[in-house]
């Protein structure tokens, strides 16, 4: 498939993925043949479908998604319908990385909540002996994806409807209650910036390919600077962004939110301020872009503040996201996400064919996380 030029992406499946960076030629929601690294035996899935979907007939046609930079998707096409495919890559993988069951775990959880826009799961394998690597299989959900956040092919209507939607999607995912879902050993509620802190410290320290000083100084700022807790906790999507949001074919509303890899239960703000990068992320790091320096009275994007009061307004909590540790995390936290996909792509086995360029991202992101950690880099 050729370069797109639009900025919208409309979907035959869910798809998902790629925290930042991907080159516009490998937008996700692209579907092509399966690369060398992502094979798969077509006709042992297909055997195995045959046993764990009641409904399912072949003959069986799987491509790949071409976008993403971590777990694996495919598009799995019958006469009789689509499915989604998401499994692990092959390989040597992080500790707690690609961890596709517990992706599988809460999307059949919050599948129960009558209209909470995720896909409907239908199975699990974590036999790796069928594919090579864990794996599950879910409803196929059409609509689109705006990969730039100023979403240039809409109105400044449709704009603010969508950015309304994906507003409400998160602050209703934000006061679900967890334990009545099952989900109270999901994880930890409490000291989840800490945690956080820690794992992408210690992951960024086992796929360190370079010296990135800054990278160090916030290994060091951050934990002493974390803002004090106030018993909020939710659960935590931990990718959340429109490049993760399907967005209806027609309407501006959310009617899918994709890629859970990264959920866990944490404070909320660990999420509406990744969210919310889009803001004050800094120009030429993302192909997604950035909405600094913005009109966005002509777009109808609404600005941070009005996101975060409309957000508190509907979840009910009053939280302070003007602290600079917040976007310092955060930019910090996606750099280390980036280096484990620079490791990967070293290792062998990265998800993307863009890998490279991606990974060119993660000094500048750095350098944004700490002039933001010493009171600077503006929004």
């Amino acid at each position: 498939m050729g370069e797109i030029a639009n900025s919208a992406i409309q979907l035959d499946a869910v798809v998902g993925e790629s925290p930042a960076g991907v080159e516009p030629k490998a937008y996700i929601g692209e579907v092509g043949d399966i690369r060398q690294v992502a094979r798969i035996d077509e006709g042992r899935l297909q055997e195995w479908l045959r046993e764990h979907l009641p409904d399912f007939r072949g003959p069986l046609t799987v491509r790949q998604f071409q976008g993403g930079q971590s777990n694996l998707t495919y598009l799995l096409e019958t006469p009789q319908t689509k499915y989604v495919l998401r499994r692990q890559p092959l390989g040597v993988l992080l500790k707690s990385a690609h961890a596709v069951d517990r992706e599988f775990r809460v999307i059949d959880a919050l599948s129960h909540i009558p209209g909470f826009p995720v896909p409907q799961p239908f199975t699990l394998c974590e036999d790796r002996e069928v594919l090579g690597s864990m794996f599950y299989v879910m409803r196929h959900v059409p609509g689109r994806i705006f990969w730039n956040c100023r979403m240039p092919d809409l109105t400044p209507q449709e704009r603010a409807a969508v950015f309304d939607s994906a507003n409400e999607t998160l602050a209703r995912l934000h006061k679900v209650d967890y334990a009545a879902l099952g989900l109270s050993d999901f994880g930890r509620p409490g000291n989840y910036f800490e945690r956080q802190i820690s794992r992408w410290s210690r992951q960024y320290d086992q796929s360190r390919i370079e010296t990135i000083p800054e990278m160090d100084w916030l290994m060091a700022w951050l934990p002493s600077n974390v803002p004090e807790e106030d018993g909020l906790s939710s659960i935590i999507h931990g990718d959340y962004s429109f490049h993760n949001l399907l967005i209806h074919p027609t309407e501006p509303r959310v009617v899918g939110v994709v890629d859970w890899e990264l959920s866990t239960l944490g404070h909320p703000l660990g999420d509406l301020m990744y969210h919310t990068m889009e803001w004050y992320r800094p120009p030429g790091v993302d192909a997604r872009g950035t909405l600094q320096d913005a009109d966005l009275t002509a777009l109808g994007i609404p600005t941070l503040t009005e996101y975060i009061r409309r957000y508190c307004e509907r979840t009910g909590f009053k939280v302070d996201a003007t602290l600079p540790f917040y976007r310092a995390f955060n930019l910090f936290r996606t750099a280390a996400i980036l280096q484990g996909i620079a490791f990967r792509l070293q290792e062998g086995n990265a998800a993307s064919a863009n890998a490279a360029e991606i990974t060119a991202n993660i000094r500048p992101l750095a350098k944004a996380a700490w002039r933001f950690a010493n009171g600077g880099g503006g929004i």
